[in-house]
């Protein structure tokens, strides 16, 4: 049962340097991540305890020098990737498909005690320091911007900024195919940038503005 781990397998084929686990730190919580999830699966009751104590004193070594907490009660799918790591928090009730990319700062969870947590689909980018919480579904494809705070849903593809996070929309576009292709390439500097990836996006919009009332 711990001998091989077939997510975990997709998880390494999204990092692709070579001897990842000796220059990636994020992956040695996704390691733990797995391990404690084959763990759960075991049906000997003695070695099951074994291994959860181990489980969990990895947990916490990863949790403290890592500040990256991502429990096993979390469902993941396979294809997990975090760019850098630090104070990324996971609930553990928490929903997160497949192929889902996290960057250091995101928080996962809830916005009260014993609250509703997020469900989020596949295929979802989250930027540096992004937050969602509370019962909310984000939807496949989806990105979320830098230091954006998620409170409602978002819809499959779309992408979400700013505090509370408005959805960003690309049928919204429906000018020359360039412009389309501009607005793409700001949802991903957003992810990155997002002081000076939203200024232009405001200086964008009022001149759109400003053209239309023409």
């Amino acid at each position: 049962m711990l001998q091989y781990d077939p997510d975990w397998q997709v998880d390494l084929a999204r990092y692709p340097s070579s001897r990842p686990l000796l220059k990636e730190q994020s992956l040695w919580a996704v390691w733990v991540y797995r391990f404690g999830r084959r763990i759960d699966q075991m049906e000997g009751r003695v070695f099951k305890r074994m291994f959860t104590a181990v489980y969990w004193l990895l947990f916490r070594i990863v949790e403290t020098l890592l500040a990256t907490s991502i429990p096993k009660s979390a469902w993941i799918g396979p294809g997990l990737r975090i760019w850098h790591f630090g104070s990324i928090f996971i609930h553990p009730d928490a929903v997160i498909g497949s192929n889902c990319t996290l960057r250091q700062g995101v928080t996962i969870g809830n916005r009260t005690s014993d609250g509703e947590v997020p469900v989020i689909g596949n295929n979802v980018e989250f930027g540096a320091y992004a937050q969602v919480l509370g019962g909310v579904r984000i939807g496949n494809g989806a990105k979320i911007g830098a230091m954006s705070v998620v409170l409602s849903d978002v819809p499959d593809g779309a992408t979400a900024v700013g505090i509370p996070a408005v959805i960003i929309e690309k049928k919204a576009v429906t000018d020359a195919s360039s412009q389309i292709d501009a607005k793409t390439e700001l949802s991903d500097q957003l992810l990155q940038f997002p002081s000076r990836s939203q200024k232009q996006w405001s200086s964008a919009e009022g001149r759109k503005r400003a053209s239309a009332g023409r």
